[in-house]
């Protein structure tokens, strides 16, 4: 059986953490949090982070799945070149891999919650409202899943998530 890497990509706020976690918990996967990762480095160093912090998560996703284990990336994933490297990651090790793109379409619900977020991660200072809205965001050019969770209670956008999941495995089968 062959080993997954589950990308995830999205703005802050879009709900991209508890759907990742939540996923993870289900297929018993490794999780790899970029922002724990950047943020560890962070601590440790007093440096900022650059490119670093996607390096040691390709390099643990890699790890993960070369022992058997399902690995779930919880990352912005805003650029073009850190999307074909997760793809890359997977490949090398002789697993697949599902792209997904968590998004909220209601432009005022996004807000209030990237407003109203605390931060599970020590150190890390969260984006504000301008700072999301201002970063760059590569259009996507390739096959994902896409979750949409405005309106909907986190379980039911992990609902939805598990559904299109189970679609994609039944088109590969």
């Amino acid at each position: 059986m062959t080993t997954t890497l589950y990308i995830f990509s999205g703005l802050p706020g879009t709900g991209k953490s508890a759907l990742a976690v939540a996923l993870a918990r289900s297929k018993n996967a490794a999780y790899l949090r970029l922002d724990t990762i950047e943020q560890a480095i962070k601590n440790s160093t007093q440096l900022s982070v650059g490119p670093e912090g996607y390096e040691v998560a390709y390099a643990l996703a890699f790890d993960n799945l070369r022992n058997g284990l399902d690995v779930v990336a919880d990352s912005v994933n805003s650029l073009a070149i850190t999307r074909r490297a997760w793809h890359e990651t997977a490949l090398a090790a002789d697993s697949s891999f599902v792209d997904i793109e968590v998004v909220c379409s209601d432009t005022r619900e996004h807000k209030r919650r990237v407003e109203g977020r605390k931060s599970a991660i020590n150190g890390l200072t969260l984006p504000t409202w301008q700072q999301v809205i201002s970063r760059d965001y590569a259009k996507w050019t390739s096959d994902r899943i896409i979750v949409d969770t405005a309106g909907e209670l986190p379980q039911e956008s992990v609902s939805k998530l598990l559904s299109a999941l189970g679609e994609r495995l039944r088109a590969v089968t």
